[in-house]
């Protein structure tokens, strides 16, 4: 289950808004989420309910967006407005194949493709809860006629447009 919202906020309305979000989606499954709800954190920081081992969140918000994944398995999303290309970003996290791939987008388009495989990346460490210690660019994405080809395993992803000015990935284990 996925929650989307998009509206002007400042980073700590977001957060709070992301929070709220997790409650509504948690509701279904007769799990009260409040302030008081005991967390536990993984080894690299990633938040799950101590109480409901079987369920799995994960929360990302930026620039106006919130967004907001519970599952029965490992998960992970990032939400980003469509962001400028950052060659040292390329050159630390893209693959070759990748970097081909941003340079080779039309102009006008390349800060789109950078972003939606950032935001694919993004949501696979966050699924995996290892923070920023794996190297990005292991992690390679292409993606074909509207599908997201990836050399990973034991994992799928989804991709979310919104206006073709917020993208939306989101990975979860198999």
């Amino acid at each position: 289950m996925i929650m989307v919202s998009i509206m002007e906020m400042d980073r700590k309305k977001q957060h709070r808004h992301a929070h709220a979000l997790l409650r509504e989606m948690l509701r279904p499954l007769n799990i009260e989420y409040s302030d008081e709800t005991p967390v536990v954190k993984g080894e690299y920081g990633k938040p799950s309910l101590a109480e409901y081992p079987d369920v799995h969140y994960n929360l990302s918000h930026a620039d106006g967006i919130a967004a907001c994944i519970v599952s029965r398995r490992e998960c992970g999303i990032d939400c980003e407005s469509v962001r400028k290309m950052r060659p040292n970003v390329m050159k630390r996290a893209f693959s070759e194949a990748e970097r081909r791939l941003v340079e080779k987008a039309p102009e006008e388009k390349r800060d789109f493709v950078f972003t939606r495989l950032w935001t694919l990346k993004e949501a696979y460490v966050k699924m995996r809860g290892v923070g920023i210690g794996f190297s990005l660019n292991e992690a390679e994405f292409d993606i074909k006629n509207g599908r997201i080809i990836t050399n990973l395993k034991g994992c799928s992803f989804r991709q979310y447009i919104i206006k073709e000015k917020y993208i939306v990935s989101v990975c979860e284990s198999d």
